[in-house]
Parts: structure tokens; C-alpha cells; sequence
């Protein structure tokens, strides 16, 4: 499949004004993200027991699956305490690149359009998950610049009573003719994905020759005042981790925030092997060797270990997210394409509902199920565990 099969365009189209109905109450339907339709049924199907993690959480959650849920008023709360603001969207699975530690070459199918959510269905989720504490909004993919109408839901979103920050994790691809009006419509900042600034390792890398448009969008979103503008870096053994101190460099030079992830098992080939992963401690040794690395205490919640660059004011992150994870401070939930709440990026189960609210659904209908899903959520991703099992939903599919 060629990179202009994409049946969707990148060209907007009017917001839906129809209002959604509500409707009688409805029994959760669980599902694995499997065949996406197993019934869940343990509430650890991400990791194991929270008294074996090598992180810590904030409190130990002994609660029989069958409790119920906090009360509205108290957020998006785990058993562990902690509690979800930052919601993650994916628009579409559809992808103008094929990386290769994301995508095979050829062969993936894409998600039907009528299976993913609409607009009008897409802003009553984030006014939803807004009344329940969320305060920002990350839109992903696959590559969110591909979705069809982004401008308006974009402004949909920022028109919110309990209006959340929106960002956006992007390829880039299309960025320069639409940083300008994505930020009028209320677009906050991006991140973009720039594994190497080397034009061949990008070829081999994305399976595409699209390096001038990459850099482009970075510097339209620079000018379009999306900051800070953060380039997002995948580093592979023997491939680009050579390149990550020039990388670096690049990004110093132009103001860019730059922060390495460690390779996740979320291929769609399910060929992630540990050993050939290039680990955070790799890759901030390689940097060493030409900067001066200063940690930033202050971390929050925040993914990524940042690092004072010289002495600063610039920093650089590393997300080590398999060798040394940070469930315990994690506050994300997760929204596919076609409607999916996800607890964990790496959840074995999810909870559908695109489907319950096709049948009409209510908005308290729709918070019980969120609540259900989030309630259930496990004290760790379990990578590394004899029982951890690689999601079978790719990270195209799942989003960012």
C-alpha cells in the first residue's frame, strides 16, 4: 500500500451541530483488544501483584473488583489512588509513514471510517471526560493530521466549558501549510517524531523520503507559536543511536525540546526483543560524551527524566518506560479510534463506548463505564514479567 492510498484527506470539513442523544442505561460491555471481544476478567491484566513492582505507587489498592467506583466528584481514581487529567486521543490508526519498529512495510489494514468515532461523537466524550477532572487533551494517532475535520475538532475542544490544553503528537507531514490555523484553533503545542537528521537513516527508518517535510512542520509550529516544540526520538540499535548526540545538537540550535523514548513492545510485527532495545542509561551515556547532563529534580507525573543541557536553560528528556517505568505517578487514560477506553498503554482489555452510544446511551451511562475501566486499572504495565504479553493492538491503533 502506497502512502497516498490513505482514504482519508487531510482537508477540513464543517463541525456536526446535531446534539447527541441520551438514552436508557446499559450493561457494560468489556472487551479485549484482541479480537475486541473477550470479556475482561481480572482487574490486573497489565501487570502483576503491586507488592512485586520495582516502582513504587502511592498506596497499595486491595479493593475486590466487584467494589464500586469513587463518586463522580472525585475524578478519574484507581485503586491505587492515582488519578487520571490527561486523555489520550487517537483520531485515526491511518499513517502516512511505516517505521519500522511501528509498522510493517505493507499489509496492515486500516480501520474502517463508520468504526471510528465522529466528531459530534469525539467532543461528547472530551466534554465527558472533562466533568470527570480531565485538563488536557493529547490527539495522536496513527498521525492525527490525516483526520479529516482536525481544525474543528480542534476548536471544539478549545470551546469547551472546562476547556482542557490541547496538544498534538504528530509525523509532522502537512505541518507547514496548517500550524497557523490548527493554532488560531486553539491548539496549544506539538510534538513531533524526528528519529535522526541524518536524510538516509530517516529513509530507512520511516520507509518514506520525507525528512524536508518533517523539518518543515517543526519549524512552522515554531512559528505558529505551538511551544515549547518538542521532538519526540526513537533510538535503534545499529540503526540511528550513533546519531543521538547530533540529534541533540540539531534540536540546541533551534530551540526544539528534545526527548528519547525507550523502544516499547507495541510493533505490529510483535518483533520487539529487550536485548536489541537501546536502554535510557545507553543513551544518555552517548550524549556524555559531548554535553554535560544535569537532572532536573522536579518531575511530577511527567514521562520523561529532563536533564539541564550545559548548564542549561536547555534541557533534554529521556522516557525510560521499560527500564525504569513510572506507573506509579501515571495519570493518562486512553481513547481510540473507534471508541475504546484504554487504562494502560500496554491493557490487555478495554471497555467499547462507540457502541453504547449508538444506542443511546447517556452521558451517566458513559462516566459508569469510564469509571468501570479506569477503576480496574493495573498498579504497572508488567514488561519484563513471565506473564506480559505485548498488546495485540499495535501503538497505531491505540495512540501515543
Amino acid at each position: 500500500m502506497s502512502e497516498m492510498s490513505d482514504p482519508f484527506d487531510v482537508r477540513d470539513s464543517p463541525r456536526p451541530t446535531r446534539r447527541p442523544t441520551s438514552g436508557v442505561a446499559i450493561v457494560a460491555r468489556m472487551t479485549s483488544d484482541a479480537p475486541f471481544t473477550a470479556p475482561v476478567t481480572t482487574p490486573d491484566a497489565g501487570g502483576g501483584a503491586p507488592g512485586h513492582l520495582p516502582w513504587p505507587v502511592p498506596r497499595r489498592g486491595d479493593a475486590p473488583e466487584t467494589e464500586a467506583p469513587p463518586a463522580r466528584s472525585e475524578g478519574l481514581v484507581d485503586t491505587f489512588g492515582r488519578v487520571a487529567r490527561d486523555l489520550r486521543i487517537s483520531l485515526t490508526d491511518h499513517c502516512n509513514l511505516r517505521c519500522t519498529y511501528c509498522m510493517p512495510a505493507e499489509g496492515l489494514p486500516w480501520m474502517a471510517r463508520p468504526q471510528m468515532l465522529t466528531d459530534e461523537e469525539l467532543l461528547r466524550l472530551v466534554r465527558v471526560f472533562g466533568d470527570l477532572g480531565i485538563e488536557q487533551v493529547r490527539l495522536t494517532g496513527g498521525e492525527p493530521l490525516l483526520r479529516k475535520g482536525l481544525t474543528d475538532i480542534v476548536a471544539g475542544i478549545a470551546a469547551l466549558p472546562n476547556r482542557p490544553r490541547i496538544a498534538m503528537t504528530s509525523n509532522g507531514i502537512g505541518l507547514a501549510r496548517r500550524a497557523a490555523d490548527l493554532a488560531d484553533a486553539g491548539l496549544d503545542r506539538v510534538n513531533i517524531s524526528l528519529d535522526t537528521i541524518d536524510r538516509e537513516t530517516f529513509a530507512t527508518l520511516s520507509r518514506r523520503d520525507r525528512f524536508d517535510d518533517v523539518v518543515a512542520g517543526l519549524a512552522a509550529a515554531a512559528e505558529a507559536g505551538l511551544a515549547p516544540v518538542k521532538v519526540n526520538a526513537v533510538a535503534m540499535r545499529g540503526v540511528n543511536d550513533d546519531g543521538v548526540a547530533d540529534l541533540l545538537q540539531w534540536c540546541l540550535e533551534r530551540g526544539y525540546e528534545l526527548r528519547f523514548i525507550e523502544q516499547m513492545p507495541l510493533d505490529a510485527q510483535h518483533g520487539w526483543e529487550r536485548a536489541q532495545m537501546v536502554t535510557a542509561g545507553e543513551i544518555r551515556a552517548r550524549l556524555e560524551e559531548r554535553f554535560t547532563l544535569t537532572p532536573v529534580p522536579e518531575r511530577g507525573s511527567a514521562p520523561a527524566e529532563r536533564f539541564l543541557v550545559d548548564g542549561g536553560p536547555a534541557t533534554v528528556g529521556i522516557i525510560a518506560s521499560v527500564t525504569a517505568p513510572f506507573c506509579g505517578a501515571c495519570d493518562r487514560v486512553r481513547l481510540t479510534a473507534d471508541g475504546m477506553v484504554r487504562n494502560c498503554l500496554f491493557a490487555r482489555g478495554e471497555v467499547d463506548l462507540r457502541g453504547p452510544m449508538r444506542e443511546g446511551a447517556s452521558d451517566r451511562d458513559l462516566v459508569r463505564l469510564i469509571r468501570g475501566e479506569m477503576w480496574r486499572k493495573a498498579a504497572g504495565h508488567g514488561i519484563g514479567k513471565p506473564d506480559f504479553t505485548q498488546p495485540t493492538r499495535p501503538m497505531s491503533a491505540i495512540g501515543g
